[in-house]
């Protein structure tokens, strides 16, 4: 499977979100990412449903939701119906995570899990045949523009390792710190689905940058 590429919203220009959704739209992207922060879970604010929903009414790709937010079962049903098609919650924010995933796919959704960078992967083993994906946050959630973690390729290399044989088809995605220098490893680690915020949206020509990092190959260097 060829690995997808999902823009971080976080990162867009707000003051003129439709061109940057836009853009999104005529680009080799294939969804967006879309980050919620409650400030308790996670030491920022980002936005809620009337944004999502504006999001919706012009993106036309899926809509990958990540909750940082903490008691998230209250809200699951409702990102549902505002549009999510990937909606993934934090292992560290589910007091009963196998009855949160069952929640998420009896809407339709495809069900995730985040892990912070503290969190090992062995800790999925029990739930893995029940996920869609697995996001390992590379940086510590809450602020765009941080230094990338680089145990992170451990962590995908482990996460690969765990689910051969059991959950092949489990999309792995990558998030925080992602550009064209570290993305070839990442791929070549595991990832398949690499999320890029100001990467993308800081560049001058951000299609070109979405462009570049969707042709990349398995064993590809580019720094």
């Amino acid at each position: 499977m060829s690995h997808l590429i999902a823009p971080s919203v976080l990162a867009a220009n707000f003051a003129d979100l439709r061109s940057d959704i836009e853009m999104v739209n005529e680009s080799a992207a294939d969804w967006f990412h879309v980050d919620i922060m409650d400030g308790v879970f996670v030491p920022n604010i980002s936005f809620g449903f009337p944004v999502l929903d504006a999001i919706r009414r012009y993106a036309k790709k899926p809509l990958d939701v990540h909750l940082m937010i903490v008691d998230p079962d209250r809200y699951i049903e409702q990102f549902a119906a505002a549009g999510a098609a990937v909606i993934t919650v934090h292992y560290e924010a589910c007091r009963h995570l196998h009855r949160t995933i069952g929640a998420i796919r009896s809407l339709g959704c495809r069900a995730g899990v985040a892990l912070n960078p503290h969190t090992p992967v062995s800790l999925l083993d029990d739930v893995l045949e029940d996920l869609d994906m697995v996001l390992v946050m590379s940086v510590n959630p809450g602020f765009g523009g941080q230094k990338f973690i680089s145990r992170t390729y451990e962590k995908l290399r482990a996460l690969k390792a765990l689910a051969a044989g059991r959950k092949d088809d489990l999309l792995i995605e990558v998030d925080g710190g992602v550009n064209l220098s570290n993305a070839p490893d990442l791929i070549n680690a595991g990832a398949n689905v690499l999320v890029a915020g100001n990467f993308v949206f800081s560049a001058e020509n951000p299609g070109e940058v979405i462009g570049s990092m969707k042709g990349i190959t398995p064993g590809t260097r580019l720094a």
